[in-house]
């Protein structure tokens, strides 16, 4: 089965799951939801779906169902086999990952998230530096795709890059 093919068959999969129960308090995701008795539903969906190939390396998935302050909506995944991870240039994420290695721009993006577009409001926030600086940080993160124009000096989270960018918050984490 190619690769097309098997992501094809997770999202159906996942949307199978997603009509299904969630997983419980203290599982593998810290949701506030009421206990469920299934603790790997996503990683068992995962497998099912994978067949065969789960024998030669596996894979890997994430997604999410985003709603923002804003009230804007996302929907997201994306699997991989870790055969393909293995044999992918990593040194083609290094400038992704540094773009998210600063705090203040890690605020930026939180902060463009909730609802702060421009750079004059994001100059408004406390220890984020001067309006250069600022400027400096969003091209930093426009430049590694984290951050895009959205025009009138606006500034967003491409849709594509929200999901992977909230779980690379989650992965991070405490």
């Amino acid at each position: 089965m190619e690769l097309e093919e098997r992501v094809t068959a997770l999202e159906r999969r996942l949307a199978e799951l997603e009509s299904g129960p969630r997983p419980p308090a203290g599982g593998t995701a810290a949701w506030d939801e009421e206990p469920h008795t299934e603790r790997f539903w996503a990683l068992r969906g995962l497998k099912e779906r994978q067949g065969e190939t789960a024998d030669e390396g596996g894979a890997v998935i994430y997604t999410g169902a985003v709603r923002l302050p804003t009230d804007e909506r996302y929907e997201w995944q994306y699997g991989q086999t870790v055969e393909a991870l293995l044999e992918g240039d990593w040194s083609s994420c290094a400038d992704s990952f540094a773009a998210l290695g600063h705090p203040v721009r890690l605020r930026l993006l939180r902060e463009v998230l909730a609802g702060r577009r421009t750079a004059a409001e994001l100059a408004e926030l406390p220890e984020t530096g001067t309006t250069g600086q600022i400027y400096h940080h969003l091209r930093q993160l426009a430049a590694a795709g984290w951050l895009a124009a959205a025009g009138r000096g606006r500034w967003a989270v491409p849709p594509q890059r929200v999901v992977p960018l909230l779980v690379a918050i989650t992965l991070a984490g405490p």
